[in-house]
């Protein structure tokens, strides 16, 4: 029996008034993969990965994450760790409060696995989140997320404002922190050098819908498009045209 899809979508819509913000989107993404979610401003992306984490809730159609609707209670919401844009963080508490904060919050805590992360980021336990780099911040928000011990992780921009070196660092404590969960992703960027780096699954949406979805692998082999930013480019194109 084929394992229950991480994100299942069928007809999914969100609508704000009269403004459509995703329309009829069906996705069926399989457990594992670090999924590359694309578009231009204003295609959805956000807006997709709030419904996903329960944050919102859609107009029409249906959306299952991990085999539940999502946030569909505390132990299902323990199950998926969160990153936001810009990587907040309480500025006047330290990394050791955010830790100790953490670990008051998630039931599946893993404490072993968030001092380790700290350690290899260089950040010293005692210093304040606000006087941290933007690097260290994300890293920060990155080791809580990954700390939940959660099935999947959602990650809403967590890099476009950082440096090269830092983007490279944070990226491969994705890679690895995914790896060592055994988890899902979904990390949205309008970087595709990013993505390219690290997902092998990849959904591209514009004007609110779904262009392409599917395993990177599969998508360039046979095709026209050598590699994942012209395979995204084509398609951006042909939604303009």
């Amino acid at each position: 029996m084929e394992p229950t899809p991480v994100l299942s979508a069928d007809g999914l819509g969100k609508r704000y008034g009269r403004r459509a913000a995703l329309s009829d989107c069906t996705l069926s993404v399989p457990r594992g993969r670090i999924v590359g979610l694309v578009g231009p401003n204003g295609a959805g992306k956000s807006t997709l990965l709030q419904l996903v984490c329960g944050l919102l809730a859609p107009t029409s159609g249906s959306l299952r994450v991990l085999g539940a609707p999502p946030a569909a209670g505390a132990a299902h919401l323990a199950m998926v760790g969160f990153v936001a844009q810009d990587a907040p963080v309480y500025a006047s508490l330290s990394v050791a409060d955010h830790l100790r904060l953490g670990a008051h919050l998630n039931p599946r805590w893993d404490n072993a696995l968030a001092e380790r992360r700290i350690a290899e980021i260089g950040v010293e336990p005692g210093r304040k989140a606000g006087r941290l780099s933007g690097g260290q911040r994300a890293q920060l928000a990155l080791t809580l997320a990954a700390a939940k011990r959660p099935e999947l992780l959602i990650l809403d921009e967590p890099a476009a404002a950082l440096d090269p070196l830092a983007r490279v660092e944070f990226l491969r404590h994705l890679r690895d922190s995914v790896a060592e969960l055994g988890a899902s992703a979904v990390l949205s960027s309008h970087l595709l050098s990013d993505v390219e780096r690290v997902c092998d699954y990849l959904i591209v949406l514009a004007d609110g819908r779904v262009r392409v979805a599917g395993d990177v692998r599969d998508l360039l082999r046979g095709g026209p498009h050598t590699s994942l930013e012209q395979l995204v480019l084509a398609n951006l194109a042909a939604v303009t045209r």
